[in-house]
């Protein structure tokens, strides 16, 4: 045989072997690679045949009602390459349990490039279209979109206010991603108008700084280092309000603040408000150290180190210029 000799195609039977190692699904095209026709796979997907067609190009190759994952690679084959599961059934594949699971829900979300414009929506795969998609990863067998992606397309499709609140709530609290990131995703998909994701939001930025504090508590003393007082205002004396700081070690004159901003504020107003209060407190001899809620959580003992070594390095320093620490 040569190169150009074509192949034969796979004998029917080898649907049984592939039925029985756990490929149940395969599209029309895969089944002509197969030697399956058309017609013969319209014959056994009649109804009481040993298939049935699940999408408009999804054969699953048993009588039987389709299972919660073969529903999900239904969708995905249905979708075509580079698909990936979005919505609520990527959150419960992430493991929220307030997202129900994907075998309960009536629809499942699939996010595809925006050029793959002869898609169409089908039976229980809803097709969702993104100019940019994300990197997909991995959750339950299946790709998924990222925490923050999937929750804005859920929760563009949601009304009702506790369930928007409870899944932004458990994202953060779960540790899935920062609140900052499940806002730029929002914004990007311009759900901050609705006044039920916003009272949500806002709910969403005071739980994202409670777990930042308790992941600052942490570190301070888990790693050894000097307790500091926390949650101050500093002032100059008879002068102004220089801001307030998450811990301050007023020997050392050093601070740490967390940077929890919320990016809804196109503006950037806040971030220059940040560092001209950051400026100010540098110019007057204290050093401020900047921590975000992720590096707290993943990194604690390299951000201990960053603080030990500013409080190390206080002694090198000319003294700081006199300041009022008052309760914030």
């Amino acid at each position: 045989m040569t190169h150009e000799t074509p192949l034969s195609p796979r004998p029917l039977a080898d649907l049984a072997d592939l039925a029985a190692g756990g490929r149940r699904l395969l599209t029309h095209a895969q089944l002509a690679a197969h030697g399956v026709t058309a017609a013969e796979a319209r014959e056994r997907c009649r109804p009481g045949g040993s298939w049935q067609l699940l999408l408009p190009d999804v054969v699953l190759l048993h009588p039987g009602p389709p299972t919660g994952e073969e529903r999900l690679r239904a969708a995905l084959l249905h979708a075509g390459p580079g698909a990936m599961v979005t919505g609520l059934a990527a959150l419960a594949l992430h493991g929220f349990p307030a997202a129900p699971p994907p075998a309960s829900l009536e629809t499942l979300d699939v996010l595809v490039p925006r050029g793959a414009r002869r898609l169409r929506s089908a039976g229980w795969a809803r097709i969702v279209r993104s100019a940019a998609l994300p990197t997909a990863e991995e959750a339950g067998g299946v790709p998924v979109a990222p925490v923050a992606r999937a929750l804005a397309d859920a929760v563009g499709r949601l009304t009702d206010a506790v369930a928007v609140r409870r899944l932004l709530t458990e994202a953060v609290r779960g540790g899935h991603c920062e609140a900052a990131a499940v806002v730029r995703e929002l914004s990007r998909a311009r759900l901050l108008g609705r006044p039920h994701v916003v009272d949500a939001v806002d709910s969403l930025a005071a739980e994202g700084r409670s777990l930042a504090e308790g992941h600052l508590y942490r570190m301070v003393r888990e790693h050894g280092l000097p307790e500091p007082v926390w949650n101050v205002d500093l002032r100059l004396p008879g002068g102004p309000h220089l801001g307030g700081l998450d811990a301050y070690w007023p020997e050392q004159a050093v601070a740490v603040d967390l940077d929890t901003r919320d990016r809804r504020r196109a503006d950037d107003a806040l971030w220059a408000e940040q560092a001209r209060k950051r400026e100010h407190l540098e110019c007057l001899g204290i050093t401020v150290v900047h921590l975000t809620p992720r590096s707290l959580r993943e990194h604690p003992e390299q951000q201990a180190t960053v603080v030990r070594t500013a409080l190390a390095a206080a002694v090198d320093r000319e003294p700081a210029a006199y300041v009022v620490v008052l309760p914030r």
